[in-house]
């Protein structure tokens, strides 16, 4: 019951500094190349779509997430598995570190802000994942 509880926060907290997960958002989970600890990924949102990075890290080790968007009003937010530490992109910027408590998986969402989406922009993008440790 209290992994649904936090399960239920951290995707509530995951979403509410962009819009509401549309049905529209795609959900894709981020495997590292046998003996790498980072890799990068590139794409494009429009309008009200976005896109749920998962990734699977452990307690102790060190996350960074490294994020290179088109448009001022393209963000990520970064949940985790717990739902007690969340970062919001468009507070606190294009770079994220961490030195996780919580093992289990995290979701990184990347969105454009209501008024880029309403106006159906599209933001490209790059986004890089590191974990070590």
């Amino acid at each position: 019951m209290k992994a649904t509880i936090a399960t239920l926060l951290a995707s509530a907290l995951l979403f509410a500094a962009g819009e509401a997960a549309s049905a529209a958002d795609r959900t894709e989970t981020v495997r590292f190349e046998a003996g790498a600890s980072a890799a990068t990924r590139s794409g494009s949102i429009k309008g009200y779509d976005g896109i749920v990075y998962r990734l699977d890290a452990g307690a102790g080790q060190v996350m960074q997430v490294l994020f290179d968007p088109s448009s001022r009003s393209c963000y990520f937010n970064v949940a985790t598995p717990d739902g007690e530490g969340n970062f919001n992109g468009s507070v606190s910027g294009n770079e994220y570190s961490a030195n996780l408590t919580a093992s289990g998986t995290y979701s990184v969402q990347v969105y454009l802000m209501r008024n880029a989406a309403r106006r159906n922009e599209t933001c490209k993008y790059s986004i890089s994942f590191e974990i070590t440790g």
